[in-house]
């Protein structure tokens, strides 16, 4: 039984619309996880102020503009009410990039709980939750992504990531596939 972790991504104000599908789905897997005392994490996106401002160090501040960037500490930044009610005593991870493995201690948190899998839902499905997954995947580790736990701007979008990361990485599934492989592994 591989040691597996939870991975809930940028679940903030500011994808709210995108997350209302997904919501479900994420919170059934986080109970699920809370029951059996399984390690969650959460990361949420935001900019600095160092970051917003000229010149843009940051390659997503330079592509979205400072306008189109999320701060940190704003509104946009929190995470949405259903999560934040979820968080309890798990690590969020505070990233400024689509790769919540880059410029944090979300690898060494992975490494010393010992884990093997990770699991990835979450927003954006094509953005932040695929680039996560793949560099879970780089890194060694076995990565679910979940396809009904997983939120994007469009359906075409969401559905390309899910495409991109099964053929190329690992393991797409629903969240009842993903509770059933688990629950297995227990039996």
């Amino acid at each position: 039984m591989a040691k597996t972790a939870l991975l809930i991504v940028d679940m903030q104000n500011v994808f709210a619309s995108m997350a209302t599908t997904a919501t479900p789905h994420i919170k059934e897997l986080h109970s699920s996880f809370e029951k059996t005392s399984r390690p969650i994490f959460f990361t949420q996106h935001g900019h600095t102020k160092e970051d917003l401002t000229p010149p843009f160090k940051n390659q997503l501040v330079r592509r979205w503009g400072p306008e189109g960037s999320i701060r940190k500490g704003s509104k946009d930044a929190e995470l949405i009410p259903e999560m934040k009610k979820l968080v309890k005593d798990s690590p969020i991870i505070a990233k400024n990039t689509y790769d919540a493995f880059i410029n944090t201690n979300l690898g060494s948190l992975l490494e010393e709980r010992d884990i093997e899998r990770v699991i990835v839902c979450g927003v954006l499905t094509d953005c932040c939750c695929d680039t996560t997954a793949r560099s879970a995947f780089n890194r060694g580790f076995e990565t679910w992504l979940i396809s009904d736990a997983c939120g994007s701007a469009n359906k075409k979008q969401h559905e390309a990531g899910l495409n991109g990361f099964g053929f190329a990485c690992a393991n797409v599934m629903t969240t009842s596939e993903a509770l059933s492989k688990l629950q297995k592994e227990q039996a």
